[in-house]
């Protein structure tokens, strides 16, 4: 067995694991995690499956990080053309946004 590179003090052993990317299931892959931090390492062909399934998704590089910028007495949040695309927004559409643990969540009601 290999010792874990990230905390040198566990050994990984081999498993499986589903990846999710935005919520979106990719598929379940290969890969090795450490038996004492749980580090999960996957190799360099599975990761390019993972790239593969999340790019027909339409998901690849959704990413982005953007603004806040005050409208009156709000903030307002720009979202990113791409984004925008992906969920298919438009001008004026009501959503639904709530905090959730750290994080800002931005519904449609599609």
């Amino acid at each position: 067995m290999t010792r874990c590179p990230i905390c040198e003090k566990g050994k990984l052993i081999k498993i499986t694991k589903k990846h999710v990317l935005f919520g979106i299931d990719l598929g379940v892959y290969p890969g090795e995690k450490c038996t004492y931090c749980g580090e999960v390492f996957t190799d360099s062909s599975a990761m390019k499956k993972i790239e593969t399934v999340a790019k027909k998704k339409g998901i690849w590089g959704l990413s982005a990080t953007t603004k806040i910028t005050k409208t009156g007495n709000s903030l307002a949040v720009r979202i990113p053309k791409k984004i925008v695309n992906y969920l298919k927004l438009i001008n004026n559409e009501e959503v639904y946004i709530h905090p959730e643990h750290e994080k800002l969540v931005i519904e449609t009601k599609k």
